[in-house]
């Protein structure tokens, strides 16, 4: 195959809403694979999409995840950019309301205060620490954060700090704020090559508390993000099988019916994705129910992206098996995808995520 066929009208990914509903996502996509590579651009797009898209559990989870999946689906690197900017809105609602139900006070979410591009910092490396600590004129943040995506990029951030008295907490950031240094990253990966993550420096900035102690990682919210997560890697997916599709009714169009072995990987991949589609939009309706608001939030949120990631990965292979090394190394596009999906599932943990899945099913109940 010399060559992927690839579509000007990009198609949504449905996971259970209905044909007009998804109608509504196509001028989003039409903006995006115009935009593709153009990194301000996308990052306004997402400000414009958090407008309108809903917040999980809000009553339509399916179709926020439909959302991300279908950005996705048209570029990876593209889903990572728009993904943390809308679990970012998420996160500061569910701090306001955590703050109203508290009676305490919370800046206004869609105040100006708030406005612009977001991103989630949440990760830790050895030898970085970034600490928080409560002064007299309020909270400061004091270290460094690693794996920032394009933090030099954003307005504002929601991260991660540790507490002196242990633990860690949320807070929201203005990256403009005086006291914060961008590292430049050295960022030497063939996938998502426009999403650098480095290094962010904090010296006394001041920030806003989110939730208090140990709220960022209780919360349901904490499990319903990382399934929106799998929902972007079930765009890639997706559109992983439909140039495998493209590549063969071309290939039957040009006289080279596929034979039983490409039709065979093309049928595990169907059901393959039937299958996940289901899964998520059955455990979308259960969030939207209000059957995934308390502990068993986690276990699901760690099936539901051990699953998705699994598929992931060997419809990649199956693809890459059928289809050989010539659009890996003639056909940018198709090449960019693999490449960037690649880097992106592996924000999962594999084998240690299915170990710590393992410990809830020995110690708790499971859904079998």
């Amino acid at each position: 195959m010399n060559g992927i066929p690839t579509s000007h009208h990009p198609l949504p990914v449905r996971i259970s809403s209905k044909a007009a509903d998804l109608d509504a996502i196509s001028p989003l996509l039409s903006d995006v694979h115009a935009a593709v590579g153009d990194v301000p651009a996308l990052l306004d797009l997402a400000k414009a999409a958090a407008a309108t898209a809903p917040k999980p559990g809000d009553g339509r989870t399916a179709f926020l995840w439909e959302i991300l999946a279908s950005v996705t689906a048209v570029d990876v690197a593209a889903g990572r950019v728009l993904e943390p900017h809308l679990d970012a809105v998420a996160i500061l609602g569910q701090a306001a309301e955590k703050a109203a139900q508290d009676g305490g006070d919370f800046p206004d979410p869609d105040g100006a205060d708030f406005e612009g591009t977001w991103g989630v910092f949440a990760a830790e490396a050895p030898g970085l620490r970034l600490e928080a600590r409560e002064s007299a004129g309020g909270w400061i943040l004091q270290g460094s954060k690693p794996w920032c995506s394009l933090a030099a990029q954003l307005d504002h951030a929601v991260l991660t700090a540790h507490l002196e008295t242990g633990g860690r907490a949320a807070f929201a950031v203005d990256l403009h704020a005086h006291g914060v240094g961008f590292a430049n990253p050295e960022w030497t990966s063939r996938g998502l090559r426009e999403i650098p993550s480095g290094t962010v420096h904090f010296e006394a900035v001041p920030a806003v508390p989110l939730g208090g102690p140990g709220w960022y990682y209780q919360r349901p919210g904490f499990a319903w993000g990382g399934m929106g997560v799998a929902a972007c890697w079930l765009g890639g997916a997706v559109a992983v099988a439909r140039s495998f599709t493209a590549s063969l009714r071309q290939a039957a169009d040009g006289g080279r019916e596929p034979d039983q072995i490409a039709l065979a990987h093309l049928g595990e991949i169907d059901r393959t994705l039937a299958a996940l589609t289901a899964y998520l939009a059955g455990t979308a309706a259960r969030i939207d129910a209000g059957e995934l608001s308390d502990g068993g939030a986690w276990p699901e949120a760690l099936r539901v992206r051990g699953s998705v990631a699994a598929a992931v990965e060997r419809v990649q292979t199956l693809v890459s098996q059928n289809l050989g090394p010539a659009p890996l190394a003639f056909d940018e596009r198709y090449g960019k995808r693999m490449a960037d999906l690649a880097l992106y599932i592996r924000q999962h943990h594999a084998m240690r995520d299915d170990a710590q899945l393992g410990t809830l099913t020995l110690t708790g109940s499971n859904p079998w």
